[in-house]
């Protein structure tokens, strides 16, 4: 942890109060009359600017190691930031048969996919052409994802509805998978 350094300036009775002396190859010598020193101040010493070059290492260290741990989180909040899809789909064929798989393209392509779809019926249109809120009769039967790729999925119902509205999140799937030196991951062996 970096020792803080209070700094002290010197106080002498005289400010810039010099001597003059001619040398004999025509050149002049300055030398400080400085009168009483009235505080001796803080020495200018390879110890007191050390300590500040310590310091300044050490802060440019935490900081860089802050801003690869918000690089992470902000990789990791990327990761489980979800977006949402409202998805309607239609089947014309006659129960027990059912044509009503759909392809959901994601407007994020994922890096792998180990991402989570979480459905909701919204509404669900009956044979005979009454519509439902949600589905209490379970009209919509189970709803099906297959076909999972980086850049989409495929959404199917089971049931006997004619149309089925469907409110659609898709979850993680961002974060890489690991790359290792020689390309092969270590087993643990």
């Amino acid at each position: 942890m970096y020792n803080f350094k209070n700094w002290v300036d010197r106080v002498t009775q005289f400010v810039n109060r010099f001597k003059e002396t001619n040398n004999s190859d025509g050149s002049i010598t300055h030398e400080r009359v400085d009168g009483e020193v009235l505080k001796t101040g803080t020495s200018q010493s390879a110890a007191n600017f050390n300590n500040m070059e310590g310091g300044i290492l050490e802060n440019s260290l935490l900081l860089a190691e802050v801003t690869r741990v918000l690089k992470e989180h902000g990789r990791d909040i990327e990761a489980m930031t979800g977006e949402m899809h409202l998805v309607y789909l239609y089947n014309t064929a006659k129960y027990p048969a059912n044509n009503s798989k759909k392809t959901i393209a994601l407007k994020q392509p994922r890096n792998n996919t180990d991402y989570i779809v979480a459905v909701r019926v919204a509404s669900a249109v009956m044979p005979n052409g009454v519509a439902i809120d949600g589905d209490p009769a379970g009209t919509a039967g189970n709803i099906v994802i297959t076909d999972k790729l980086l850049n989409g999925f495929k959404l199917a119902y089971t049931g006997n509805a004619k149309e089925v509205t469907l409110e659609v999140e898709v979850q993680g799937g961002m974060i890489p998978a690991p790359e290792y030196e020689d390309g092969v991951a270590p087993t643990g062996e």
